[in-house]
């Protein structure tokens, strides 16, 4: 090694600071000398195929992690895991305040009560998805910097707890289900692809936002604000197909594609007989009326009223025939997409996470 020029102390004599950047056996660098001894960085993000060999074989923890969260997260309060299911209830009760009696949209479908609670359920497992994704990163910053591991097994965990809090939740939808007279049947098989399917697109959206909370601490606070203007445009408490007949084709084509209204749709078909029904003789009354011709002999203000009256059914006869032929579609698309993109983009800034 070579010796380095000393730097002289500020009293005029030679002291032990070098001056020059040690040469370790020859390399010039730290860097080329951990690379020609094997060494590489802990955080430094693998291949895609390693990593996601790396999360398979974390699948056992993501499932015991996700269970004892689920488990410590009601310790303090003393009905303890009753509020699994207390929570959503207790939304469903609000509105059904709101919405079923004091707006008057009971009306909408004949079951309403198990109509609400299952959008209120299915939404409510998106919402918790969401929000507690937001905060898997930035809220493990202490395990991040201690371990190494798949960073992304963090938002699977966090959405596998919303899915054991839904499931949880899913013993007393039944039992609500068979209190208004909705009995098993094949359709109910159905709901196992419709969870897979949310499931999917849950963490696919939990991995973005907790990409970007790992870097916005703010999206935290901004997110009840997105997730409940969301709530309201995707028919959880009213029948979207009331609103066919106020909207222009395009805005009606946005809200049949709404992820947030294809699930609850899904789940609704799959576990309400009555409202198959419902949905049959809606498209049998607007498609009857749409055929029918406006009245002749009306004119101006008269005229016009008939008009968009009838305009109205065709849009919503419209609707009923589009969503139909679409919603499984649209739900098998954007599970598939938002997973995907999720998880790679995800994935992209790996070994940014736990830097200060």
């Amino acid at each position: 090694m070579s010796h380095p020029e000393r730097l002289g102390a500020s009293g005029g004599g030679q002291t032990n600071a070098i001056a020059e950047r040690p040469q370790l056996n020859g390399h010039p660098s730290l860097a080329e000398f951990a690379t020609g001894h094997g060494l590489k960085k802990s955080a430094a993000r693998p291949p895609l195929g390693s990593y996601i060999r790396q999360l398979w074989q974390r699948r056992h923890f993501i499932w015991t992690f996700a269970t004892a969260k689920s488990v410590s997260m009601y310790t303090e309060s003393r009905l303890g895991q009753l509020w699994q299911v207390l929570t959503p209830l207790l939304n469903a009760a609000v509105y059904y305040l709101i919405f079923g009696l004091l707006l008057g949209r009971s009306g909408d479908v004949h079951k309403y009560i198990p109509y609400l609670v299952i959008g209120v359920f299915f939404f409510y497992f998106t919402q918790r998805s969401i929000t507690s994704g937001a905060k898997a990163v930035q809220g493990n910053m202490s395990l991040i910097r201690a371990l190494h591991f798949p960073r992304a097994t963090l938002p699977f965990s966090y959405t596998i707890v919303e899915l054991q809090q839904l499931f949880a939740a899913m013993s007393v939808l039944f039992v609500i289900m068979l209190a208004f007279g909705e009995y098993p049947t094949w359709h109910w098989l159905l709901i196992i692809p419709v969870l897979v399917l949310l499931l999917m697109f849950n963490i696919g959206v939990s991995l973005v936002v907790a990409r970007i909370g790992a870097f916005v601490p703010d999206l935290s606070q901004l997110l009840p604000f997105i997730l409940r203007t969301w709530l309201y445009f995707s028919g959880i408490m009213f029948s979207m197909y009331t609103l066919a007949g106020k909207l222009p084709t395009w805005a009606t084509r946005l809200l049949d594609a709404n992820p947030g209204s294809v699930y609850v749709e899904l789940a609704r078909r799959s576990l309400m007989g009555s409202y198959r029904k419902d949905l049959a003789a809606m498209t049998t009354k607007y498609g009857e009326r749409c055929s029918r011709p406006v009245e002749q002999g009306l004119v101006g203000k008269a005229l016009r009223k008939a008009t968009t009256t009838h305009t109205g059914y065709c849009r919503q006869h419209e609707a009923l025939v589009s969503m139909n032929q679409t919603v499984w579609y649209y739900a098998i698309g954007w599970a598939v997409v938002a997973f995907v993109l999720g998880f790679w983009y995800f994935y992209r800034a790996e070994e940014r996470y736990g830097r200060g």
